[in-house]
């Protein structure tokens, strides 16, 4: 049996929410309808996007989960990518600091979900 694992993002807009996504990610979904849209993230592990769960989610309402980008790079890509996400745009909840596994930073989409940037370990 193929097993994947898909981590699942409730949004109000998928695909203005995949754009956002796409656009962070430098991918192209891998899977659309009107309210599901996925991202292949590499074997066994995609994002989806799902905006038929919900209406009205607020980017205002706390959220107990994050998204987390796990990258192979060294304080300085991972200062760059802040440094990028940041001129785009996006809502930066805490810049770059050390958690003891080393360098994170935390940003939102908009809809408030939470993405930390963080090594792979």
């Amino acid at each position: 049996m193929t097993r994947s694992v898909v981590s699942i993002v409730y949004v109000n807009d998928a695909p203005a929410a995949a754009r956002f996504y796409g656009d962070l990610l430098d991918l192209s979904p891998s899977f659309e309808t009107p309210g599901y849209i996925t991202f292949d993230l590499g074997p066994g592990a995609d994002l989806g996007l799902w905006s038929g769960q919900f209406e009205n989610l607020s980017p205002d309402v706390p959220r107990t989960s994050e998204v987390c980008l796990a990258t192979d790079s060294g304080p300085d890509e991972l200062n760059a990518t802040f440094e990028q996400w940041k001129s785009k745009g996006v809502t930066i909840l805490r810049e770059p600091h050390d958690l003891g596994f080393g360098l994170t930073f935390l940003a939102a989409d908009p809809d408030g979900n939470r993405i930390r940037v963080a090594p792979r370990g």
